[in-house]
């Protein structure tokens, strides 16, 4: 199956025309609302109600990392920012389901505090997460120069991308034009090209206030984003691929600097090795001016079974 160039390109326009019509700050506050949990009548346990219009199969994992690191941070001292956090996504969430959070006070010191986070839905275990949390320090500094890379403008928009994939269909092109709350500029090498490295650059598509943590929400929940097509990108393949499954096992963040999600970041991605079901997929998340201001890893599972 394939599309002909007027056809990606008509499909192109209706994506851009669609995105414009849509009210950006409902899709971002929809977002945004991901993380007013609801204090639950014990101590430090937090809920978020099902959805009463569910959109995905599965929870997406950016959500539930996201989530599972505010409610942490509501139960640490004001004056301790995240610095890191590891995750374990255990069982697909239901957005037909609420979900129920339980975060467990392992560590206050006067420099660090430590949380780890539990998340259930129907009594069982989906997702774990735990985080660290620091005070303001001043140390040693260096870090990685982030690489030569296209600005912006000058990268494939979000509707282009999608539009050229012939295995997305138009109701799920449409819907991805509507719902997407950042605006999106992807580059990805071409097939056989040496270096598998690729990259986009991400802005939230309306304010969304001067909250630090929300800022550091919405990038943990943007850093689910692409990663795991790392270890797909060597094979020129894509999450819509036929017969390939794919799911993150693992997910490692580490937040260095503060972050505006309002302003251009870049997620700079590639994978280091792949094979036995999984793939490790790592990425560098710079501003525009080059600051890194995140790591991540994560492990994948990714199966390809071939149609029959």
């Amino acid at each position: 199956m394939s599309l002909t160039p007027s056809e990606i390109q008509a499909r192109a326009d209706r994506a851009r025309a669609i995105h414009a019509a849509v009210d950006r700050e409902r899709v971002v506050r929809r977002v945004t609302k991901l993380f007013d949990l609801d204090v639950a009548e014990e101590p430090d346990e937090f809920t978020f109600p099902a959805f009463t219009k569910p959109m995905r199969q599965r929870i997406f994992g950016g959500q539930v990392i996201a989530q599972a690191m505010v409610a942490a941070a509501r139960t640490v001292d004001a004056g301790k920012g995240v610095h890191s956090l590891h995750a374990y996504f255990l069982r697909g969430g239901d957005e037909a389901k609420p979900l129920h959070f339980r975060v467990h006070r392992d560590f206050d010191g006067r420099s660090f505090a430590n949380r780890r986070v539990v998340v259930r839905q129907d009594g069982k275990v989906i997702f774990n997460l735990t985080a660290s949390f620091q005070a303001p320090e001043q140390g040693l500094s260096h870090q990685a120069p982030m690489p030569d890379l296209l600005p912006p403008e000058a990268c494939r928009d979000f509707g282009d991308v999608i539009a050229a994939d012939p295995l997305i269909d138009d109701a799920r092109l449409e819907q991805m034009a509507t719902n997407h709350p950042f605006e999106v500029r992807s580059y990805r090498p071409p097939a056989g090209a040496p270096s598998t490295m690729h990259y986009e650059w991400f802005r939230i598509a309306a304010p969304v206030g001067d909250d630090p943590l929300t800022h550091r929400a919405l990038l943990a929940y943007a850093s689910d984003m692409g990663l795991l097509s790392s270890a797909m990108v060597p094979h020129g393949l894509t999450w819509t691929q036929p017969g390939l499954f794919s799911t993150s096992l693992d997910h490692a963040m580490w937040f260095h600097d503060d972050i505006r999600v309002d302003e251009w970041f870049v997620y700079v991605m590639d994978s280091d090795w792949g094979g036995g079901g999984r793939g490790i997929n790592r990425g560098l998340i710079y501003r525009q001016d080059g600051t890194l201001i995140a790591s991540a890893v994560q492990e994948g599972l990714i199966r390809l079974v071939p149609p029959a």
